[in-house]
């Protein structure tokens, strides 16, 4: 009997531990945790300023800057918004010459692909970079703070729901000759429609979409509004936030998903040459939090925080979403070069 016991008490001594670090190792990851925002938040406000250079809309960047701003009212927000292009050439130059610049960039995907590709990013691992899916980031540089799936977007009063296209092919039907418009600058939608086709079926499709005669213009916001005035019937590459906003409005508009939809992502990453680090990770990971991604719903964007996707609206959650791959800005010349030869003639 006594040996029955030792043996006993033997076999529960290692459950006993296995228990004992169960609990303990939460609690020290959360302590450490802890600590590191705390120390983040100290030198944060030895800083007391975070440089901000973004390609977004303005009232967004001023309400999410604001609202950073009364949670940390230590730290203020400078920012330098300018479109996409010009802050990639901006950021690479001033790189490039080794000046400190922006503290934390935010921009489209194939411009933080290059910005990561040219070391223009610091690496950092955001505090709930756990709730990001794989495809929405490129780890440890930066991650995507909301996407625009691109759309077919069309005049309600010119186009009945009952005859509209279901698929991309039947935008290619004698019928929509000449009431097509197009942004002819968007080499990532365009891009990311030949990663959703294969190359040699994309090619062949846009080439017969060119035959359509589609109307080029650029500005997703000027098109949106050609199209709810009746100038076309449809845009069939813009982002379904820039409709949405029309439509809420009361314009004569709505979207439509004829297949798998490129989804382009802005994403946002701390500089490798940061003149006020802390702030700058303070401000990257006040956007990608809960409450910053929140914000986001809010203006009507798409986010892809896992913890958030059954807020989407009920017309996103149908559309089947492709992340385009952020590696394909290695490429943007050759696509550039093709999409002009198709549609410029």
């Amino acid at each position: 009997m006594r040996t029955q016991v030792k043996v006993r008490k033997a076999e529960e001594n290692p459950r006993r531990l296995f228990l004992l670090i169960a609990l303990l190792v939460p609690l020290c990851l959360y302590q450490n945790s802890f600590a590191a925002a705390g120390d983040l938040i100290e030198g944060a406000k030895r800083e007391g300023e975070v440089v901000l250079y973004a390609s977004m809309n303005l009232a967004e960047a001023n309400t999410t800057i604001a609202k950073f701003e009364e949670k940390y009212p230590f730290v203020k927000v400078k920012m330098m918004r300018t479109g996409s292009e010009k802050l990639l050439t901006k950021a690479l130059t001033e790189a490039r010459a080794g000046q400190p610049f922006a503290d934390v960039i935010q921009t489209v995907e194939f411009s933080m692909h290059t910005f990561t590709k040219h070391r223009v990013l610091a690496r950092h691992t955001p505090t709930e970079d756990r709730l990001y899916p794989k495809e929405f980031k490129e780890e440890g540089y930066w991650t995507t703070v909301y996407y625009n799936p691109y759309v077919t977007a069309y005049n309600t009063r010119l186009v009945p729901s009952g005859s509209l296209p279901k698929s991309y092919e039947e935008l290619l039907r004698p019928q929509w000759r000449g009431t097509l418009m197009m942004e002819g600058t968007k080499v990532d939608w365009f891009a990311g429609m030949l990663q959703i086709m294969g190359r040699e079926k994309g090619l062949r499709y846009m080439k017969e979409l060119a035959k359509q005669n589609p109307v080029l213009r650029v500005g997703h916001e000027l098109l949106a509004q050609l199209v709810a005035a009746g100038e076309g019937s449809f845009d069939i590459n813009i982002p379904a936030s820039s409709v949405d906003r029309m439509k809420e409005r009361g314009a004569p508009i709505d979207w439509t998903a004829l297949g798998p939809a490129p989804a382009i992502m802005v994403g946002i990453g701390v500089s490798d040459r940061a003149p006020h680090p802390n702030a700058a990770k303070l401000y990257t990971d006040f956007v990608l939090s809960r409450e910053g991604q929140k914000l986001m719903l809010g203006f009507g964007r798409m986010v892809a925080r896992t913890d958030l996707t059954g807020e989407q609206s009920a017309a996103a959650r149908g559309v089947k979403m492709v992340p385009v791959s952020p590696s394909l800005a290695e490429n943007i010349d050759d696509y550039a070069k093709l999409m002009r030869e198709i549609f410029s003639k």
